[in-house]
């Protein structure tokens, strides 16, 4: 039976936010930043240990992680731009306790804590010979995040070399990912542009840094 104390969570938050032209995990999101809604969702579902992989703005995003009660660990690779360097940071970096990592992107303030709880709904108390070992969420057939991988893929994961990409890991071992279907398309949005911006927010325009 896995615990929740047994699944860490990976928040990707490496990136330099190159078409928002500020970073925007820093951005106010109702009473939180981006990156403070993200991580307090995780939490509030129920996985307290956060990691959240750093890069471009370092020590801005390593000052936020912390006010969030997140670990923040660096990415020397971030340069490159890839989610992959990122996953293999933070997997690299997770407990030996840790039987599941929640993979989750920074930018992606508009996930629900609902959906992560019913996605640990389906790991924690359930038997081992039953429990997904990757499970996504899907609205309409779109998969989205976050993502639930059990250890069992992590080294595989972490053999990928450029220029593969997760994308072609998934379809390698397609067969092996469970889908949760849900009613909301807040696991397929995310935030590149200052129009992504203005249409999600919640409408705060005070800045936060």
């Amino acid at each position: 039976m896995i615990k929740a104390s047994e699944i860490t969570a990976i928040v990707l938050a490496a990136g330099k936010s190159s078409r928002m032209g500020e970073q925007k995990l820093l951005l106010p999101w109702g009473k939180r930043s981006v990156l403070g809604q993200v991580i307090w969702t995780i939490r509030t579902a129920g996985v307290k240990d956060v990691l959240v992989i750093v890069g471009g703005y370092r020590e801005l995003i390593e000052t936020e992680a912390a006010r969030w009660r997140a670990q923040p660990v660096i990415n020397p690779a971030f340069e490159q731009g890839e989610m992959l360097s990122s996953v293999q940071t933070g997997i690299r970096f997770l407990p030996g306790t840790t039987q599941y990592c929640l993979i989750a992107l920074g930018d992606n303030p508009q996930i629900e804590t609902r959906v992560v709880k019913k996605m640990l709904t389906k790991i924690i108390g359930e038997p081992d010979e039953t429990k997904p070992k990757i499970l996504m969420p899907s609205f309409q057939m779109r998969r989205g995040h976050p993502w639930l991988i059990q250890r069992d893929w992590w080294s595989e994961i972490l053999s990928i070399e450029p220029p593969e990409t997760l994308r072609d890991f998934f379809r390698r071992v397609n067969a092996e990912i469970s889908y949760l279907e849900v009613d909301t398309p807040s696991i397929i949005r995310d935030l590149d542009t200052p129009e992504d911006y203005k249409q999600e927010s919640p409408g705060s325009t005070m800045r936060l840094v």
